[in-house]
């Protein structure tokens, strides 16, 4: 039986689940006699060893992978430019405002060349609910040009050329290359993935770079961009931000974080 080491910080006790065990190591915890200013944002209470970090980690994406089977982007679209677009567009906007907003966009601005065109004020009117629509107005139309000037048009597939286009930083290049192109070239992290690596003690990090430096090594390549579709998907199913569910949530006995006994 292989054995997954996971330190919490009270007595001893064995999980079995199924062909893993999880030894629970407990240590002492001192009080601090002063307060936080502020409720410091929620994340693992109890830290896994090291050593045991790899195993953990399989063990938590084949529950997941197995409880969100057909788990994948959540923005509707046809072409990598198309997804492009709506990837944008969902900063600070939910999938579902960005789904009912796109069609229109896709139809009017099926080419770079015309995204290029835009009148500015049409495009503002198109996705003025999406949320900070003059900032993306302009980022659309810059990237537009930029497909252009740069790329005869077509929306490029590594990490290098995407990062430096108008909009784009390095989540929404592994969002690209990740689902338009099937290139798994880094982990897509957005709030549901910062917020989950943390209370499940895969990082410490809150800088989503980092979170991704520390993501990485601990999941085969391969399945790095199913990695962050199923921790997206259980981030908005189960996982919440305000009210995690740990009662039905698959991962409650190995979790850090759980707040099932």
């Amino acid at each position: 039986m292989k054995r997954t080491v996971v330190k919490l910080k009270k007595a001893n006790r064995l999980i079995v689940k199924g062909k893993t065990s999880v030894r629970v190591v407990r240590s002492r915890v001192h009080k601090s006699a002063a307060k936080p200013l502020q409720k410091p944002r929620r994340s693992a209470t109890r830290r896994i060893a090291t050593d045991a970090l790899p195993a953990y980690a399989r063990e938590v994406f084949s529950r997941l992978k197995a409880a969100y089977p057909d788990a994948h982007v959540e923005l509707d679209f046809e072409t990598p430019l198309q997804l492009l677009i709506a990837t944008i567009l969902s900063a600070q906007c939910t999938d579902r405002r960005v789904n009912m907003v796109t069609p229109l966009v896709f139809r009017t601005f099926s080419t770079a060349q015309s995204l290029a065109d835009a009148n500015p004020e049409e495009l503002e009117a198109m996705i003025k609910s999406t949320g900070f629509f003059r900032n993306k107005t302009k980022s659309l139309i810059a990237l537009g040009k930029a497909l252009v000037e740069r790329h005869n048009g077509e929306v490029p597939d590594t990490m290098e050329l995407l990062v430096k286009l108008p909009g784009v930083g390095r989540k929404t290049a592994n969002v690209i290359l990740g689902n338009a192109f099937g290139k798994n070239e880094g982990v897509v992290v957005d709030t549901h993935v910062a917020r989950l690596s943390a209370r499940l003690g895969l990082t410490k990090q809150t800088d989503p770079v980092k979170i991704e430096e520390n993501l990485m090594p601990l999941f085969p390549r391969e399945d790095w961009a199913m990695l962050a579709h199923v921790l997206i998907f259980h981030g908005r199913r189960v996982c919440f931000a305000r009210s995690p569910q740990c009662e039905i949530c698959t991962l409650s006995d190995i979790c850090p974080s759980s707040t099932v006994v």
